[in-house]
């Protein structure tokens, strides 16, 4: 019934833009045929590529849904973000910042949730930290960083009295083959958003001096962990997974 479902969008999207099968297949770099099969809902035998060049060529978006057991997805994939978050919190702990995770806000009309917000007393840092375990759009995930980060002062201060001397950001990424051919292929936008890497960027936590922007790949375990990330007023000993 999906493939059915996409074959009439595009058939209305189409008619919308007043365009026959020959135009769209111009547009997409594909054949009249191929349009043809898209539009009766025949879409097993292409790629998501050229499915996405179609859609393209009448001005529309598609975005890939998966599901399994139902919500279970959802759990699993969560569960994997906060095994990250607990990774990157403890090791932050370690070395004398406090950290506040999933710290919301709405400020103008700007909403989210900072995933780790840290803050080193001694030198009067903010870090404002961002985990993905997969990077899936490059561009968004700058533009909602650059958000809270613009914001991440005034929040500090707001929600818990700190008053910031330099503000930094720090993009932590699952450590895997993904995430770093991901990095590699965006390698032009995310090294001038984040030129910061690796041990410059352990050293900068161990002893933050002014404003950073960096990206560092954390190793996190496959296990399910019981834990929401760490209990952030307290110091919490253990391994230092932290690679680079």
């Amino acid at each position: 019934m999906e493939d059915v479902r996409i074959g009439r969008a595009l058939r209305a999207l189409r008619r919308r833009g007043r365009l026959r099968q020959v135009d769209v297949a111009d547009r997409a770099g594909l054949t009249q045929s191929t349009i043809s099969l898209v539009e009766r809902g025949r879409v097993d035998g292409l790629s998501i590529r050229a499915i996405r060049r179609v859609f393209r060529a009448v001005d529309a978006d598609v975005t890939v849904l998966v599901r399994w057991r139902g919500g279970d997805l959802d759990r699993l994939l969560d569960e994997r973000h906060a095994r990250l978050g607990d990774a990157l919190c403890s090791w932050m702990v370690e070395r004398d910042w406090e950290v506040r995770p999933e710290v919301s806000f709405s400020i103008y009309g700007e909403r989210g949730s900072i995933d780790v917000f840290s803050w080193h007393s001694a030198t009067q840092s903010l870090l404002v930290v961002e985990l993905k375990t997969e990077l899936a759009s490059v561009e968004e995930a700058l533009r909602r960083h650059d958000v809270k980060v613009r914001l991440g002062a005034r929040i500090a201060a707001e929600r818990f009295g700190w008053r910031a001397r330099s503000v930094g950001r720090l993009l932590v990424l699952a450590d895997d083959r993904t995430s770093r051919r991901r990095v590699a292929r965006h390698e032009g936008i995310l090294g001038r958003a984040y030129p910061v890497r690796s041990a410059e960027v352990r050293r900068w936590v161990g002893r933050p001096t002014g404003p950073m922007s960096g990206l560092l790949f954390l190793p996190i375990s496959d296990h399910p962990c019981a834990g929401r990330f760490v209990d952030t007023g307290k110091r919490v000993r253990g391994p230092r997974p932290v690679a680079g």
